[in-house]
Formats: structure tokens, sequence, C-alpha cells
């Protein structure tokens, strides 16, 4: 039954036309993108799940905290377990104005146990410039929990010590990025590829009724700002990332041997092949027993193991597949012959090393 819905999901997934999709979809605007932020910081108020003695830097930017907050404390007197050390990672999207609140993640930094309950107190963060564009604090959220017992039994649900922060972060400093002086914009593709970048300039061109875009290089087109578009940049730029495409892609098979997962494209194709296949199952079954001395004779009571191993070869089946053929046609074929997923991965990269599968074999 599995191998049936498997195969029928693969067939319905080639049988799909080849959709158009938005420009800005597979394609972004160069230097229009969000940048990376980082901070380290303290989470007070853990119910006993802190950091321990033994993590001194924890103790040391407690100390740093109360000394700047007016209260000497000696680090070496503090013994708490309801603090931890973090760091603070964030994404600060383009155009993002002060005030505006982002997301921001909390990361447990020392050998505390978890972030449940406790809050985040303000942490700066940095950018790759060591400027500081974003304040976080907050209570965390983890989305799972931990518990123990004293007699060292305990149970968890998820990640107790990465925690989140929803727009727990406020921008402080804009990122300087001016739209309205540019005569000219790079669009930069997802994945470079000629075919795909000729056709988004064609695309640009025929849906603005003029010649605005070219393809430098496969992974960019140029787009030039048209005269009675100078007054209104956003809109031509709204206009131009909304333009249908229809990419073209190389042929590939993505394979998961840990799942069983195979993601096939529509234009993997197979040339004339002949496939055998045949798997060997070998169960080794193990079982203790005890063989007890007969009644008044000197001997002692010892431990049996007795191993039962069982090899079940299945038989195996010479097929031929006439090429040229679709993925579709291949994967009709094997499920007549009954294999399974997890065999269809080995098939497939017998093929491609027998130079039968026209393809790119890309294993996770």
């Amino acid at each position: 039954m599995f191998r049936f819905f498997a195969a029928s999901i693969l067939i319905t997934l080639l049988a799909a036309p080849a959709a158009s999709v938005r420009l800005k979809d597979i394609a972004s605007f160069r230097g229009v993108r969000a940048n990376q932020l980082t901070g380290y910081g303290l989470v007070v108020g853990l119910k006993g799940t802190g950091d321990k003695n033994g993590t001194e830097f924890t103790v040391r930017s407690l100390a740093s905290v109360l000394a700047r907050m007016g209260i000497g404390v000696d680090a070496d007197q503090i013994q708490v377990k309801n603090v931890a050390a973090v760091v603070v990672t964030a994404s600060l999207p383009a155009f993002s104005r002060t005030g505006s609140r982002i997301d921001s993640t909390v990361s447990s930094l020392g050998d505390a146990t978890s972030l449940e309950g406790g809050t985040l107190i303000m942490t700066p963060l940095f950018g790759a410039d060591g400027e500081v564009y974003a304040i976080a604090q907050g209570s965390i959220s983890v989305g799972g929990f931990s518990a123990g017992g004293g007699g060292g039994s305990s149970v968890s649900k998820n990640h107790t010590t990465v925690g989140r922060l929803a727009g727990g972060a406020t921008v402080e400093r804009e990122l300087a990025y001016e739209i309205d002086r540019k005569d000219a914009f790079d669009v930069a593709l997802a994945e470079a590829d000629f075919t795909t970048a000729r056709r988004i300039a064609r695309s640009i061109n025929r849906e603005l009724g003029e010649d605005v875009a070219v393809a430098p290089d496969p992974g960019t087109v140029r787009v030039r700002v048209p005269a009675h578009y100078r007054t209104d940049v956003v809109g031509f730029l709204a206009a131009v990332e909304a333009v249908d495409i229809d990419p073209d892609h190389a042929a590939r098979v993505v394979l998961n041997e840990r799942t069983g997962t195979v993601v096939m494209g529509q234009n993997v194709s197979i040339s004339k092949v002949a496939i055998s296949h045949g798997s060997l199952s070998v169960t080794i079954r193990i079982q203790n027993d005890v063989s007890q001395p007969l009644p008044f004779s000197d001997g002692e009571t010892t431990e049996i193991v007795n191993d039962e191993i069982t090899a079940v070869e299945e038989d195996a089946r010479l097929t031929v597949i006439d090429g040229p053929v679709t993925i579709d046609e291949l994967v009709r074929g094997l499920n007549a012959m009954g294999v399974t997923p997890r065999d269809l991965i080995s098939i497939l990269q017998a093929i491609k090393a027998a130079g039968a599968l026209s393809a790119e074999i890309q294993v996770m």
C-alpha cells in the first residue's frame, strides 16, 4: 500500500505542467537583503535550570550587570542557578525603520538545562561593522519543557536551551540604502542559469513595452529605470518583481537514503537499460537461557546464548526498459517490478553509473 502510495505521489508531481512564477520568487534586487545581528546577554528568572557555578563567565557577567546598576558584589561570592549566559541572534530586514520590532533567537552559551520561563535582560545587537542596530529584551518562549526527579530520571520535550523572542528586539539604527537616485538596478537570480536570465530580460521588456532589461551574465539581469518612472521608482520595482517568468531547470534527481525520499524533475530522461534487482535479508535472533544442573550433582547454573540466523534472498528478474523514457515511465515500470522507494534509490544510482540517466543526482 505504501509502495503504491509513494509511486502515485511521484507520478502526480511529474504529470503537473510547468507553471510560471513571479520574478520575486526566484530572484531579488541586489543590495536589498537582510543583515545578521548578534549580541551577548543574560537570561534571569530561571527555576534552578541556569548555568552552574563552574560557568565563570556567567558569574562575571552578572557581577558586571549589577555593578552598572550601582550594586557592588564580589563575583567570587555569587552562587546562583537562575541565570544563564546566552547568545542572541536576529535578522534585520532591509528598509527596517527605527522603532520597528523584529524577532530574535536566544541560545544558551553555558551548561544551563532549560531557558523555560526566563527573561532576557536588555541586550544590544551588533552588526558586522560593530555598530548597535537593535536592542533585545523580554520573556522567552522555548516551546517545550524539561523536568527531572531526585533519582536522576528526567523527561523533556523539544529543545529547551534555545528560545524565541517574538517581536522582542527594537530597531535603533536604520540601514542606509537610497533607491530614488538610482537609474538602474541589478536583479540577482537565486540559481544562475543562462536560459532563465534571458527569459527574465525578455519577459520584463515585453511586460513594460520597452527595452529596459538585459542579462550581462547568467546570475544577473540589469534593469534600467524608464524616464516616466523616475518619480515612482518603488512602483517600477513593484512592476518588475511581479512579472511572470517561466524558469528553466537542469535535470536533477534528489535522493534521501535516510527517509527513502526520491524527488525527480520532469526533464529527467533515461536511455535504454536492463535492470535486475534483488535484495538479501539477514535476520539474527538471540535468545538468552539458563542451564540448571541435575539434582545432587556438582554442576553449576550457567547462562546459555542461543543464536538463530536466517537469510532470505528475493528472486531477481532482469527487465529491459527501452529508451528514451521519461522518469514517469521508469517509475511505472519499477513499480510493476515491486521495488520499494529505498530500492529505487539504489537502482537510480546504478543507472547513473551506467551512463543511462541524463540528470544530476544530488544525495541529501
